[in-house]
């Protein structure tokens, strides 16, 4: 039986991470959990270890010193999913804009031949739920320009709900990735088209979350935009071969 793990990054969740991690785990396929916790002050971590006595071997969680990005979080998961080989590593939130239900439709893509699957909200038209209209077009022509600049027929390029083989990870150079934040995504997703691997988008609905705070920026929002023509750039004096 393979093993499957969820990465879930947290940070002020106290309203949804228990709900999460007991949805996630009474879903029928196997999954485990790893909490990347950025010291909430909400009290998220405890919430997280008062659970870990009731889920033996399946709830994990690694504690950093403060809220250090999106991208060094899903690293940091990453890692450690290689180092105790984990066959189907996945990407997701805990405010359930991702719905967990997902998991099994992403997982299922994977065992059919998908090396990434993406929970894809733009591949069938733009189901995206509770976002302010000038939201939902930002990100949608987002995905069109990197579409644009990178080559790439992804239509949710910035998409957040992925699962991933083993060996995709084993293949990209973790330490090089650079961006964060909806940058991160693009970059992880560029650096798998580049490898040729087989990327494969699943029909998801997204709904803005209902609990919490949203951690989306601007900021976010631009590095990303600079970051994708940086990135392009950079490609053309890379090697993308497989060992």
């Amino acid at each position: 039986m393979s093993k499957n793990l969820v990465i879930i990054p947290t940070y002020n969740e106290k309203e949804n991470v228990e709900k999460m991690i007991r949805t996630v785990f009474s879903l029928s396929t196997p999954f485990e959990i790893l909490i990347i916790e950025d010291n909430s002050p909400d009290g998220t971590a405890q919430i997280v270890k008062n659970l870990q006595s009731g889920f033996p071997g399946r709830l994990h969680m690694i504690e950093r010193k403060g809220k250090l990005g999106l991208g060094t979080a899903y690293i940091t998961g990453f890692k450690w999913a290689l180092e105790h080989k984990y066959d189907y590593i996945f990407e997701m939130d805990c405010d359930f804009s991702h719905n967990p239900n997902d998991l099994e439709r992403l997982y299922t893509a994977a065992v059919d031949g998908a090396d990434v699957a993406i929970g894809s909200r733009y591949i069938s038209g733009i189901n995206v739920v509770n976002w302010p209209l000038g939201r939902v077009l930002m990100s949608y022509l987002a995905s069109v320009f990197v579409r644009i600049v990178t080559g790439m027929k992804i239509k949710d390029t910035t998409a957040g709900f992925k699962c991933y083989r083993r060996k995709v990870l084993e293949t990209i150079n973790l330490d090089k990735i650079k961006l964060k934040g909806y940058g991160f995504q693009i970059e992880m997703k560029f650096t798998a088209y580049k490898f040729g691997f087989n990327i494969v988008e699943v029909p998801i609905i997204f709904t803005d979350r209902k609990e919490g705070v949203s951690k989306m920026s601007g900021g976010i929002f631009n590095e990303a935009l600079w970051g994708v023509l940086k990135m392009k750039t950079a490609s053309f004096f890379k090697k993308y071969e497989r060992e």
